[in-house]
């Protein structure tokens, strides 16, 4: 395959061209093409942007008969028919079924956008500086993102110092014996921490990046309500566990929590094109008008395809097939972890967001290799990349979920016998 233009004009930056060393043509479902002709299943799937599958005919056919029809395609924050079509049906599919009332913001079509307008706001709400942000959190590249963040690699890019954020621990760090979210009440009441109150937490239900940790409902239900008692804004970013990823539209349902702030990206196009919005308790909705601002928050064809998604799950036929599947997906992990206890610790995430914490970062590279040679993709998170990300998209088929795993179970079982 040629590869040799991007060596010679690609920035040194680039990072999964080198992991996947193939040059990619077609795709289709769970399933993508190079340009040999060589069928990939994918269980990275646009870091988590692709949910439903490549190329999803219920979302693509809308698009398309929307690009041939003259429409607009951006349109800065003027009202436009596909951006209310949006609105209605999100409101309507996905809002009030859960009986959730929020604003919509749109801020720039990126996670990280999303983040720093949730983090703009909160700060303006409350009038104060500082960030409660946790240990192994990761909430996008642009400054304000990257000081919540919590990998020190991660933090030190940009090149100037970031103020204004406490970090504490999240749910099970550095045990399950240490009651984190006890801690965080005791020091946000007692006035000898030194810890000042600060404008939000902001968090993640489980943490993709930072090794697919996730969080209890006990947990969330009592960050919640420390939120509520210290007057503290609770953000959840639901960039990557949201859009129907853990197999709830939001991340957080299950814990039957209301977050003030809520902040949706990556797969809520449903198509791969960029597409964010923040989700704001209608009183802390105090912008003034154009405070916050971004070219391409009307990005005209995303509007279409996220609402085609969300019709989707007004389908309980649907739904019921996401929570099958993803009691699949959790059935053959278990499986793994019970047949190969020399790779693998122990099963991680939740529902279709979900990760294998194996015994060393030289066990997900050799495993990485192994399954790409044969014809899956997949990869690595964690602060010492050692949690094999096991994501594929939750309207894969019950064939391409066991093709993918059966090549998984063949790269753990020769790296077993290796070892």
């Amino acid at each position: 395959m040629n590869t040799e233009i991007f060596t010679a004009h690609e920035s040194n930056v680039r990072r999964y061209g080198r992991s996947f060393p193939a040059v990619f043509t077609k795709a289709l479902g769970a399933t993508i093409w190079d340009e040999a002709g060589k069928p990939y299943i994918d269980f990275l799937v646009g870091s988590g942007a692709l949910n439903y599958g490549h190329n999803n005919p219920n979302i693509i056919a809308p698009a398309i008969e929307y690009l041939v029809g003259e429409n607009i395609l951006l349109s800065l924050d003027m009202y436009t028919a596909a951006k209310r079509d949006f609105i209605e049906v999100f409101v309507g599919s996905i809002l009030k079924p859960r009986d959730l009332s929020y604003k919509i913001q749109f801020p720039g079509p990126t996670g990280t956008n999303a983040n720093e307008a949730a983090l703009a706001l909160a700060r303006k709400y409350t009038g104060r500086s500082s960030v409660m942000a946790f240990t192994n959190a990761f909430h996008g590249m642009s400054l304000g993102s990257l000081a919540v963040s919590g990998s020190a690699s991660t933090r030190e890019l940009g090149g100037v110092a970031r103020h204004d954020v406490i970090r504490v621990p999240y749910d099970g760090y550095p045990n399950q014996d240490f009651d984190s979210a006890g801690y965080i009440d005791f020091v946000l009441g007692d006035t000898g921490s030194g810890i000042e109150k600060p404008a939000a937490i902001i968090l993640e239900t489980i943490q993709a990046e930072g090794g697919m940790n996730a969080a209890s409902a006990a947990w969330l239900t009592e960050i919640h309500r420390i939120c509520r008692k210290h007057g503290v804004v609770m953000i959840v970013d639901d960039i990557q566990a949201g859009a129907g990823r853990t197999g709830e539209f939001f991340s957080f349902e299950f814990a039957k929590i209301e977050p003030d702030i809520v902040c949706l990206s990556k797969s809520l196009s449903g198509s791969g094109s960029p597409f964010s919005i923040v989700l704001i308790r209608p009183d802390l909705d105090i912008w003034r008008p154009g405070e916050h601002s971004g070219t391409f928050r009307g990005n005209n064809l995303a509007f279409v395809t996220a609402g085609a998604m969300c019709k989707l799950w007004s389908d309980r036929q649907f739904t019921a097939g996401i929570e099958r599947t993803a009691i699949k997906l959790q059935t053959h992990l278990d499986r793994l972890v019970a047949k190969f206890p020399k790779c693998i610790e122990q099963k991680r995430g939740r529902g279709l967001m979900a990760g294998l914490k194996c015994r060393s970062q030289a066990v997900v590279g050799r495993v990485h290799d192994v399954t790409f040679e044969n014809g899956l993709l997949i990869e690595s998170s964690g602060p010492n990349r050692d949690v094999i990300k096991v994501l594929p998209p939750i309207t894969i088929t019950d064939d391409e979920l066991d093709h993918g795993i059966a090549i998984l179970d063949h790269a753990l079982k020769e790296q077993a016998n290796g070892d």
